[in-house]
């Protein structure tokens, strides 16, 4: 005690405060010295007095509180899947473990004798562990994951530990242990954990520098996963979530940095304006999800008339269309703008050797197993040893009784003596012994009560000593097929705990939601065309009304000197003056098709996407299709338009099928082209903009699949 009180006075001095002896030395500096930084902060900036740089200072003292951070606070460990204050928790559960159940404020006390931080982060740990339903057994209020709600104060909830836990995760032979943060106590380095439970439960934390996030997966998969490593063969790991709901795992990336799974609620129709979600998105609760179907209501991004939360032990929240929109656009649009999906980037990083490390599920399942079959051979070994010298001490004790070896201790008037007559009398006896007889034996021997010897029955004996030895016999077996036995323990636990585990996550390939498609049309788009304005806000209500939109909408702007932009609609934006066209710009749309042509008669045509041509008195357009296959396109009307200049044409390709081509006459600025499916040919609706200014309109039909032949109007 007198050393560690010295370590505590020794600590008091910090290393940025200056002693007093240092103060008055600095008092007697001479000129020389008289130079040094002064101020407030001089003696900090200062070398002497024995005082660091306050850059050295900072280097170093951050570089200890990260690493305290890392390696002791949010990461957990590869061996055993816990943080230190979770290790901790459980280890002070054990110590405290009879079978009943204990008060969470007295669990908490219990850990503070390991853990050197406040009550309030061991509390919410025990709440977070307990709520993962596996190592811990609830009793009372502890809060719900799917509404949120927390978990009522320690001094009113109960915790045990589960018999999963007891079973998979204790074992004090196996334990490496080392001194408590103050010395008064012992601790586990590492639990000796015989499950991947950090896959099982999952981790997230954030240190200092990096993060840790690993999703929890499903208790059955991870136990044939791995019984699929032990045998050699080939698995794959999934996220598996306790809110239940849809996953798309195609960008996992086996939970490293870079990848991302997207989760949806499970919506279905009760009738044509009745949806329930009965599922919800892992890391929101109902109360989430509710706040943002109203917030997008609000917004006018959906169309609801009302939304209830009727969750109690299972998810129950109902949603009322609107009476003129579609339900299964309204599904869409949740997916889209509120919370019923959810995009999860997994970062698994672990400590391992000290370091954190970025690995793959896959690998951590995998040293998870490999570990698994290292304490499993620990603990068979240990037992191996346990029961050669139990079957040492029984011979020991059947030989000294049955041979009367006990009659020699007789006449010998020293502890010594009688050690050595007994000893002598077991030399005939040594070579049926699979080990050497040690003092502590003897010692034993002679310490047997004269009743027990009395009442020794020799055949009881004989049956004891050969059960012992049948069950030598079946660890060195278990030792000489690990892997077999290693495989079985894991049948044993998947048949023991995994009843009511299945998977509650469907894994499912989600088709992408365009937010624009399902948006609700809520806004106007106007524009003023002279002075170069447009937007949906109210300033803009004076002016043009182009058409209906909604507020994520892009807009596309051309001008009459051949210059376009597309932007997100706003409530007031400007791009230039005498605006041309201006309409919805739908991205990706497979029905509507928007070009530019910038007219240059000294460049080639269309730069090979076309050609144009005469033959003889007619003009033809070559354009590619499929196969190299070329489709003329009649011109004559735009010859007619221009006489004696060359034509150019736009050829616009659509899953390799000749969707449209564009024909305009020399020097005209651009066009806009909106093209629509009707039946089995193409809509054309071409706007033209000719050298003078003039607007001329034209139609075309699609006549074949390879011939389009535009008429003049």
């Amino acid at each position: 005690m007198s050393e560690q009180r010295e370590d505590m006075t020794e600590r008091d001095d910090l290393p940025g405060e200056v002693p007093a002896a240092a103060d008055d030395a600095a008092g007697s500096v001479g000129a020389e010295e008289s130079a040094a930084p002064t101020g407030k902060y001089g003696k900090l900036l200062s070398e002497e007095g024995g005082v660091r740089k306050l850059t050295g200072m900072y280097r170093n003292w951050f570089l200890d509180y990260a690493s305290y951070v890392i390696l002791e606070r949010a990461v957990p460990h590869v061996q055993d899947g816990l943080k230190p204050v979770q290790r901790r928790i459980l280890h002070a559960m054990k110590a405290v473990d009879d079978g009943r159940y204990n008060k969470v404020a007295n669990i908490v006390g219990q850990t503070m004798q390991y853990h050197p931080h406040g009550d309030a982060s061991i509390k919410d740990a025990l709440v977070q562990l307990g709520q993962k339903d596996l190592l811990i057994d609830c009793q009372g209020n502890w809060g719900n994951i799917l509404t949120g709600d927390e978990a009522a104060a320690g001094r009113y909830i109960e915790a045990r530990l589960s018999k999963f836990a007891l079973d998979v995760v204790f074992n004090k032979k196996t334990t490496e242990w080392m001194r408590s943060y103050d010395g008064r106590n012992e601790e586990p380095v590492t639990l000796p954990v015989k499950f991947p439970l950090l896959l099982a439960q999952g981790a997230d934390g954030i240190a200092v520098g990096l993060a840790s996030k690993i999703l929890p997966h499903n208790f059955i998969e991870l136990i044939n996963a791995a019984i699929a490593h032990l045998q050699g063969r080939d698995f794959v790991l999934y996220p598996d979530f306790p809110t239940g709901g849809m996953i798309d795992v195609s960008r996992y990336n086996d939970g490293l940095r870079g990848g991302t799974v997207k989760v949806r609620a499970r919506i279905s129709k009760i009738d044509k304006r009745t949806l329930a979600i009965t599922e919800i998105p892992y890391t929101t609760t109902t109360e989430s999800i509710k706040d943002s179907i109203v917030k997008a209501n609000e917004k006018g991004k959906i169309k609801i008339r009302k939304v209830d939360d009727n969750t109690a032990e299972k998810v129950e929240i109902i949603v009322q269309v609107a009476p003129d929109e579609s339900s299964d656009k309204t599904i869409d649009a949740l997916y889209a703008f509120t919370d019923c999906e959810v995009s999860i980037a997994p970062n698994a990083c672990v400590i391992c050797d000290d370091k954190p490390h970025f690995l793959g599920v896959s690998e951590i399942l995998r040293r998870s197993a490999e570990h698994t079959r290292e304490l499993l051979k620990m603990e068979l070994e240990i037992r191996l040893n346990e029961l050669n010298e139990a079957w040492h001490a029984a011979s020991l004790e059947r030989i000294f009784i049955v041979n009367k070896l006990y009659q020699l201790i007789e006449g010998c008037k020293t502890r010594e003596e009688a050690y050595a007559a007994v000893g002598q009398g077991l030399e005939p006896f040594t070579k049926v012994l699979r080990r050497a007889v040690t003092t502590e034996d003897i010692q034993r021997l002679t310490e047997l009560k004269f009743i027990r010897i009395s009442r020794y029955d020799s055949d009881k004996a004989d049956n004891e000593i050969r059960q012992i030895e049948e069950d030598i016999a079946q660890t060195q077996h278990h030792l000489a097929h690990l892997t077999d036995y290693t495989i079985a323990y894991y049948e044993r636990i998947r048949d023991k705990y995994g009843k009511g585990r299945e998977r509650r996550t469907e894994l499912r390939e989600f088709d992408s939601i365009e937010a624009t498609k399902v948006a609700v049309t809520n806004a106007k788009l106007y524009v003023d065309r002279v002075e170069g304005f447009f937007g949906i806000g109210k300033s803009m209500k004076d002016s043009e009304f182009v058409c209906d939109c909604s507020d994520i909408d892009d807009v596309i702007v051309f001008t009459k000197d051949g210059r376009y932009v597309i932007t997100k609609v706003s409530d007031k934006a400007f791009f230039d003056k005498n605006i041309y066209y201006i309409g919805v710009f739908k991205r990706n749309d497979e029905r509507t098709i928007s070009m530019l042509l910038t007219m240059d008669t000294a460049a080639p045509p269309l730069h090979g996407h076309g050609l144009a041509e005469r033959d003889g008195g007619d003009a033809h357009v070559l354009a590619p299709v499929v196969d190299d296959i070329l489709a003329a396109v009649d011109v004559e009307p735009f010859a007619r338009r221009a006489p004696g200049r060359q034509i150019l044409d736009c050829c616009i390709q659509h899953e390799g099928r000749l969707c449209h081509a564009q024909l305009l006459p020399p020097l005209a600025f651009f066009q806009g082209v909106v093209i629509q499916h009707d039946g089995d040919g193409l809509a054309v609706d071409l706007v033209l903009l000719t050298e003078l200014g003039e607007v001329e309109k034209h139609e075309a039909a699609v006549v074949s699949d390879h011939f389009l032949e535009v008429e003049s109007h």
